[in-house]
């Protein structure tokens, strides 16, 4: 497949206006404004695109519901909070290829007549502010940005906003308490932010890979756009590929391409030569798979059907060297760490959780631990502001579901069947 998100980034000049422009930047921003916003919304809901952040929404449904609140000023947030474990995949949009992030946004506000907008970056990303800072800097320079966009009379101001390294930022919510200078915590729903979002105005956070998909939609069409990939949620999609594979990396796939396909046909199959164990394929949240599942393809439709989900896109492979009670240790760790507190099930079930799969994992397992975590797991779903419980339940429920004799051998043996750690 051609490239698009990823085009040229391997020119050292990739993150400059220049580049940018040499290669056709900021020609769908100019089409774009010789069209109505509305007319734009449309396109964009033809085209099926649907959210990269990992819920996968339909981003023309999100805009048309903003579009028809009356209120205003209506804000565009880019969610650049790149937090969840085994995920970089917007990071390359970021560093390399930001003008393409900006001319997407530039696009969007014309859709939504947004004349505000913030990129809400990862804390741990330094780097990407230095690239993106210099970015718009160009962008207003050459009249990308500013009052009178390209002398059409449309406007439209951004601003990166570094986040402080917190995980939960990049729910929705959180992130909008956090940029409007409150704790980072999320708000209950409804409403939802295209109504009462950023100070209390109509607001649409979208991701960096779905705002970096609006020029090529301008650019080529909604039917054109649709017909790349799966039909059902079409377009090019970003993965990266971590853990015990050959060549780790990001790679700019169709939607709908196998799991098998992205591990064996792009990131050189099993690191070593070694035995397929299990696959995360969405990020930590996404529940784990076993090797028979990998023939599926990676999209928000059949993953759901084989008990998981696309989530970020993230994918993480494992081999048979691997402790599967360990992964789901330093996942639960990850997730009692990063909870923000505020939801008693959430706050207190993951440290329980955290707390049991430690002791499994260090041979002092007790005989009705399996159950326990099973549990403790259905007590937080479904109860909590934000799904950050909803995926730290369902991460131990997927590793039980398919490693359960593994957790058992654990219990029984004292020791782990693949590790001599213990």
């Amino acid at each position: 497949m051609e490239k698009f998100l990823l085009k040229n980034i391997e020119n050292p000049d990739s993150a400059s206006l220049e580049e940018y422009q040499r290669v056709g930047g900021y020609k769908s921003l100019n089409k774009a404004l010789q069209l109505e916003p509305s007319d734009i919304i449309a396109q964009v809901k033809a085209a099926g695109l649907r959210g990269r952040g990992g819920a996968g929404f339909p981003t023309g449904m999100k805009w048309d519901f903003a579009s028809r609140d009356v209120k205003f000023p209506k804000y565009l947030i880019c969610n650049a909070d790149e937090g969840e474990p085994g995920t970089f995949k917007d990071r390359p949009i970021l560093e390399k290829n930001p003008h393409l992030l900006i001319e997407g946004m530039a696009i969007s506000a014309h859709a939504l007549k947004s004349d505000r907008g913030y990129i809400y970056l990862r804390g741990e990303y330094p780097y990407a502010r230095v690239v993106l800072e210099k970015a718009i800097e160009e962008a207003y320079a050459k009249g990308y940005l500013g009052d009178n966009i390209a002398g059409k009379g449309s406007g439209f101001h951004l601003s990166v906003h570094q986040g402080a390294g917190a995980y939960i930022c990049g729910e929705e919510t959180a992130l909008i308490e956090s940029i409007e200078g409150w704790r980072g915590q999320p708000r209950i729903k409804p409403p939802f932010p295209v109504n009462v979002g950023a100070w209390g105005m109509p607001t649409v956070v979208n991701n960096v890979e779905t705002l970096a998909n609006i020029p090529l939609i301008v650019a080529i069409g909604a039917e054109k756009y649709s017909a790349i990939g799966n039909p059902e949620c079409p377009g090019p999609k970003l993965f990266s590929v971590s853990c015990c594979v050959e060549t780790p990396g990001v790679y700019e796939l169709p939607m709908g391409i196998t799991l098998k396909e992205i591990i064996y046909d792009h990131a050189g199959g099993v690191r070593g030569g070694r035995k397929l164990k299990a696959v995360i394929p969405g990020g930590i949240s996404a529940p784990v798979l076993p090797p028979d599942g990998v023939d599926c393809p990676m999209d928000f439709v059949n993953l759901p059907k084989r008990g998981s989900m696309l989530g970020s896109g993230a994918v993480m492979v494992f081999d048979d060297t691997v402790c599967m009670v360990k992964v789901c240790w330093r996942a639960m760790s990850f997730f009692e760490h990063e909870s923000c507190g505020k939801c008693t099930p959430c706050r207190e079930g993951t440290g329980w959780m955290r707390n049991i799969l430690k002791r499994i994992e260090g041979g002092f397992g007790r005989d009705n631990d399996i159950e326990l975590l099973q549990d403790i797991s259905l007590s937080i779903i479904g109860k909590t502001f934000c799904p950050l419980g909803d995926g730290a339940a369902g991460v131990v429920l997927g590793f039980i579901k398919n490693f359960s004799d593994e957790f058992r051998y654990h219990i029984t043996n004292k020791k782990c069947m693949v590790s001599k750690d213990l």
